[in-house]
């Protein structure tokens, strides 16, 4: 048996994510958060603490951040993967094509870090159904 939630925000869906995980034989956790915690490359610096950082986004990463710190810390046998997209991440066109990556940022040859939203949710599909990362947060890219 095979149990999906998308979506699932608040009390209700904090329920509905632990009624999946109950049930579920053999649980398997998707979480899509940021790109604010990966690593720049050649600098070492985490994307949130960029000076070019927007401030209006702030709460949202340092949240993003806090769910993969529980993710890494809590003692569990849920199988669980954190997906950060890349740094720019906008509606766009459906390749089927991206880059996968682990803790730093991907990108390509001029510096930049995107993905369509429509790549990254084929990427999670793709996790979901063939899961190649287990315990680990993954990054995707262009």
């Amino acid at each position: 048996m095979r149990i999906t939630v998308f979506g699932a925000a608040g009390d209700t869906g904090s329920r509905v994510v632990t009624e999946a995980l109950d049930r579920a034989p053999a649980p398997r956790l998707l979480i899509v958060g940021g790109a604010a915690t990966l690593t720049v490359p050649g600098t070492g610096g985490f994307v949130i603490d960029d000076p070019d950082f927007p401030a209006d986004w702030r709460p949202i990463a340092l949240a993003c951040a806090e769910q993969l710190t529980v993710c890494r810390t809590t003692e569990t046998d849920v199988d669980w993967a954190y997906l950060s997209p890349a740094a720019l991440l906008e509606p766009g066109k459906r390749t089927g094509v991206y880059r996968t990556g682990t803790d730093t940022l991907l990108t390509d040859d001029e510096g930049n870090s995107a993905i369509s939203m429509e790549d990254l949710a084929v990427a999670l599909l793709d996790e979901a159904e063939n899961p190649a990362h287990h315990r680990t947060r993954f990054t995707v890219a262009w």
